[in-house]
């Protein structure tokens, strides 16, 4: 590992990250040679998507203004590297990838760039450099590792091929008891029969209501929470989270590298859930990973992407480049 230089990557410089996601965007302005935070700013609109994937018009529309103001303060301190972790580059990213490099040179003289799959800004927030896997649970499900020679991707298919063990997953099949308790078939649980229509009406009217939405994924993670609630008392709902830890961690182990010293990271608002789903996973990781230590995450995809730029600017990036997941370009890119 190279060591930060007293020139252009030094005290002096900055460094920009960006963590773009459904949400919105986070932008975060650091110290290029500590990663130390030193202003950051958020927007609440997310970044558009046409027919070339993420729009790199509206993406620049939103950061460059952001970065000015953050940067005032710290005249005369040049931008020597940025990152940007975004869902959804690895399948939408070519405009950004594209645009970005061009526009950003122009804009801040920047010579160093990332452009990260947002796994990728999670993984570097969670985990830094050193070899391992984390998952990223929310509304759907990924899975991540590396050796630092390659990455390794498990899951993050989506809510109808994949993203076992997500909240999507998670509440389709608390959603799938209620409706057998309504019908009076094996496998029903009275207890989310009840939370599920508190929350949604009649479940008889549930799949015209859910069908046709957009936001399916969302609207079934909804109801995860309910399942979680009910996990203590009900068997059924245990059994549904069981099943979630199992596949979670099957997940964990298809792209955790092999060999001691593995660690391993859970992050995102899906193990906000607590002891229901973190104890029959825990277990699960146990057993499927006894080489590998879990770990609390470090920090967040907006810190990822920080680091990265920071890794960036003072020649010190071990995480492997990969097409889709993270490409590097100006000095240094291969």
């Amino acid at each position: 590992m190279n060591e930060p230089s007293n020139g252009p990557a030094g005290p002096a410089g900055l460094v920009v990250g960006v963590d773009s996601g459904g949400s919105g965007l986070r932008i975060a302005l650091a110290d290029a040679a500590t990663g130390a935070v030193l202003d950051a700013r958020a927007s609440r609109e997310p970044v558009r998507t046409g027919p070339g994937g993420i729009s790199a018009a509206h993406f620049l529309e939103q950061v460059l203004p952001a970065v000015r103001a953050l940067a005032e303060p710290f005249g005369g301190r040049p931008v020597l590297a940025a990152a940007v972790g975004a869902a959804g580059m690895a399948t939408l990213g070519d405009e950004l990838r594209a645009g970005l490099p061009g526009a950003l040179a122009e804009a801040w003289g920047v010579r160093r760039l990332a452009l990260a799959a947002d796994a990728v800004t999670a993984y570097a927030g969670a985990l830094g450099q050193r070899p391992g896997a984390v998952v990223a649970g929310g509304t759907g499900m990924i899975a991540l590792g590396t050796d630092l020679a390659a990455w390794r991707r498990a899951d993050g298919w989506g809510h109808l091929l994949g993203d076992c063990g997500s909240g999507a997953w998670i509440g389709r099949a608390g959603l799938e008891a209620a409706m057998r308790a309504h019908d009076g078939r094996r496998g029903g649980s009275a207890a989310l029969l009840a939370r599920a229509e508190k929350l949604f009406g009649p479940v008889a009217g549930l799949p015209a209501a859910l069908y046709p939405r957009t936001d399916r994924p969302a609207v079934l993670a909804s109801f995860a929470p309910e399942v979680g609630h009910c996990a203590p008392e009900d068997p059924v709902a245990a059994d549904i989270l069981a099943r979630a830890g199992a596949h979670i961690a099957e997940a964990a182990g298809a792209a955790c590298p092999a060999g001691p010293g593995a660690v391993v990271a859970l992050t995102g608002g899906l193990f906000r859930m607590g002891d229901p789903l973190l104890v029959p996973l825990r277990a699960a990781l146990g057993e499927l990973l006894p080489h590998a230590r879990t770990v609390e995450p470090a920090g967040d995809p907006l810190a990822g992407a920080v680091a990265l730029a920071s890794a960036l600017a003072t020649g010190t990036l071990r995480l492997p480049e990969d097409p889709a997941l993270l490409r590097l370009f100006g000095e240094g890119a291969s």
